[in-house]
């Protein structure tokens, strides 16, 4: 018994702790996946029991002024992310294949600063968290759905697996659909943070779940490309996990856009 724990731990260490980018593992979380585990875990346990069990009995707190400070700083991170793989990589197709985009794991300058930008995204999806947080904090409980915690935990070490692994290349397109699309939603967040009364008249709201589908479908076939090029060196063990991943969020942000908008239509 003592073996194979010995053995599971040497497996451990060599195969996801030694594999880790040696430019990456000195910023914060990145020296072992058990870090963002830990964050999922205390993040679900809040919205999940701590959470509702403190507001049990109180009043839910407004929190305009932070949500309207929150809005704006995830949309300032993500449409950070967003400026960069534009500046960086999509306006350069000389440079960066949209089909096969390999990592540079090299000291180069711009490759380092491509995989703190990853590094980045991987934060504004830890900063998601507190989305849910506010909601609890909120009593917004009806929100808080099997899907949306579900997406932001499995966002979170998605954002943490490819920052160890796989900073920057293929990556970067599927960063900047989620980014873009982070970045209009949390504009919405911040319209009616500003005016709670926009949220029954802004037209374009069921919009950005129709973004969110595309996104899934882009990200997905993109994905399926690159793990069916023989040719491509990206990682498959990495990308080719987003394929049933896509399937099945899919599958989830469908069936709630099918009960919010097109039953309600239907009913109507």
């Amino acid at each position: 018994m003592t073996t194979l724990i010995a053995a599971g731990i040497d497996g451990y260490n060599s195969f996801i702790i030694e594999n880790i980018d040696p430019r990456v593992k000195p910023w914060l979380t990145m020296q072992s996946p058990i870090y963002p585990m830990l964050i999922i875990i205390a993040y679900q346990y809040f919205v999940r029991v701590l959470g509702p069990k403190f507001m049990e009995n109180r009043k839910a707190y407004t929190l305009e002024k932070t949500m309207i400070i929150y809005n704006c700083f995830q949309i300032l991170i993500n449409g950070y992310f967003v400026k960069e793989v534009v500046s960086r990589v999509i306006l350069r197709p000389d440079k960066y294949n949209v089909w096969c985009a390999t990592v540079d794991y090299s000291y180069d300058e711009e490759a380092v600063h491509f995989a703190f930008t990853t590094y980045m995204f991987y934060l504004s999806r830890c900063s998601d968290l507190m989305d849910t947080v506010f909601m609890v904090l909120r009593k917004k409980f009806r929100q808080v759905s099997f899907l949306h915690i579900y997406h932001h935990s499995g966002m979170v070490m998605v954002g943490w697996i490819f920052t160890a692994y796989a900073p920057g290349g293929h990556v970067a397109y599927f960063g900047v659909v989620n980014a873009f699309v982070h970045c209009v939603m949390y504009f919405y967040y911040l319209l009616t943070a500003f005016k709670p009364e926009y949220k029954n008249s802004i037209w374009w709201k069921r919009h950005i779940t129709e973004m969110q589908l595309a996104q899934f479908v882009i990200v997905t076939v993109h994905a399926g490309i690159n793990v069916l090029n023989p040719y491509c060196t990206f990682p498959k063990l990495l990308i080719a996990p987003l394929l049933p991943q896509g399937i099945f969020i899919f599958l989830l942000f469908w069936d709630f856009y099918k009960k919010t908008y097109l039953q309600k239509k239907v009913e109507e």
